[in-house]
């Protein structure tokens, strides 16, 4: 029957299982398991949507590599085991292994009713204790992205309703709002949010669930950089050793910006792009390629294309991921990478080199050492560059620099940085304002069930609950 759930399998064969073996190594002689015998990790599909001869062939030609894996089906079941579990990414988590299967049996099976749910599966055999199997699992099972899954069938996410609008929101009280902000774990503050009701007040009506996440999203510290923004009304220098320096630069600072914008306030944000505008003012900057839509830092050159003088595009951007990479260690990396990508992208150029710069302490650490709530580090260099690997890999970008520092002040915070460059012809980037009445094309794919709100978690107090309210905003 199409409609149920069809259950496989997979694991590489013995000469291929090389995850297996290094999780075997790291669990016996990092985690300090010495009764561990042996590991094995298969990959679980559940599918619906496909009838039985749809799925026998998915299996051998979409879910599985028939010279390098074998195939276990639906009535798999683990035979001498010491321990064995399931792993699954918590609901509002994107998988990309289920995304990807589901959209080639998709092709393959001509219909749009193909659901794919996934899980990893461990088998360990041995001497193991019930505390040994604890710990094993908390190495591997990161509560931030994954959760334990149950062996039966995998609980499938609800469609989601019509658009709720917030009824009264134009009249509601500052206590209201305050209560509104909790039940929607929003960023705003409750000037901001004082500011949308008089806003949609003027406007006479309420707006809708989507329309103040939105707000809360653009308007978030990851976004508008508020704490950037804030006003420094009194700076104090206490004594070091570069004290004399710093002093000298903040007194320049103070000068330049007297001459450049007086009467604005000092903040952040002005100390670190006044240089910038002090060039600009001086003319050093007749290269800049200026206009409200790049992100990126864009400068026009002359290059040299088979001795035709041409007008290029070169963009440079750089992103930091230390807090995701740090309790995510794949996807925190993946993701800083992807968004240096994003905005010379944006910019209409092709991004073709890389550079990554990490910070972390020593990945040779007894996990016994790792500070409470923290991943190990050896997880979190690991997994980062995984992640910073795959998302290069998928996107086909070169990474000419990789630079990793390791220091013991490094174990409270880690560092991951990437930066990238990228260029373009002049001549065939278009600059444009949008205007009323303009058509807005969302082009991409499915990711996750996060919504909107994924840039929000920066400017949010974060507790416990967290764990699950917020684990796909990394």
């Amino acid at each position: 029957m199409p409609g149920a759930i069809k259950r496989i399998f997979v694991e590489k064969k013995p000469e291929f299982a090389l995850e297996a073996g290094a999780l075997f190594s790291d669990l016996k002689y990092n985690l300090g398991i010495g009764g561990l015998e042996k590991v094995r990790i298969l990959n679980r599909y559940d599918v619906s949507g496909v009838s039985e001869s749809e799925f026998a062939e998915a299996a051998r030609l979409i879910l599985s590599e028939p010279p390098v894996d074998n195939i276990c089906p639906d009535d798999f079941f683990v035979d001498e085991a010491t321990l064995s579990f399931a792993v699954e990414y918590l609901p509002g988590q994107y998988d990309q292994r289920a995304d990807s299967a589901a959209q080639c049996i998709r092709l393959m099976a001509r219909g749009e009713d193909v659901g794919v749910s996934t899980a990893r599966v461990f088998i360990l055999y041995g001497s193991l204790s019930a505390s040994d199997a604890e710990l094993i699992k908390k190495y591997c099972i990161n509560p931030i992205e994954a959760r334990e899954a149950k062996s039966g069938a995998p609980e499938i996410a609800a469609h989601p309703g019509a658009v709720k609008r917030l009824e009264g929101f134009s009249g509601m009280t500052e206590d209201k709002l305050r209560n509104l902000s909790t039940e929607l774990s929003l960023a705003m503050s409750g000037a901001d949010l004082a500011f949308c009701r008089q806003y949609f007040k003027d406007k006479g009506r309420d707006p809708t669930v989507t329309e103040i996440k939105v707000l809360d999203t653009y308007w978030s510290d990851h976004c508008r950089h508020t704490t950037f923004n804030t006003v420094i009304d009194k700076v104090e220098i206490p004594a070091h050793r570069y004290n004399e320096a710093l002093k000298a630069a903040y007194e320049l600072y103070l000068k330049d910006r007297e001459a450049l914008c007086a009467g604005q306030p000092v903040t952040l944000m002005d100390i670190a792009v006044l240089g910038m505008k002090k060039l600009r003012a001086e003319g050093e900057l007749d290269d800049l390629d200026q206009s409200d839509e790049v992100n990126a830092c864009s400068v026009e050159v002359a290059a040299d294309i088979g001795g035709e003088r041409q007008d290029w595009l070169v963009m440079f951007k750089n992103e930091t991921h230390n807090h995701p990479t740090e309790i995510e260690s794949f996807g925190g990396a993946a993701t800083c990478l992807g968004g240096a990508i994003r905005d010379p992208l944006s910019g209409r150029s092709w991004v073709y080199q890389a550079m990554r710069v990490t910070g972390g302490a020593d990945p040779r650490a007894p996990v016994r050492d790792t500070l409470q709530g923290k991943l190990p580090q050896r997880k979190i260099a690991l997994g980062a560059a995984a992640g910073y690997s795959s998302y290069g890999n998928q996107i086909g970008i070169a990474t000419g620099v990789v630079r990793d520092f390791y220091h013991d002040r490094f174990l409270a915070k880690r560092m991951e940085v990437g930066a990238v460059i990228g260029a373009a012809p002049k001549d065939r980037v278009k600059r444009a304002r949008p205007e009323p009445g303009d058509l807005i094309i969302l082009l991409g794919g499915r990711t996750g069930r996060d919504g909107c709100g994924g840039a929000t978690g920066s400017s949010k107090k974060h507790t416990v609950e967290s764990l699950t309210d917020c684990g796909a905003q990394v």
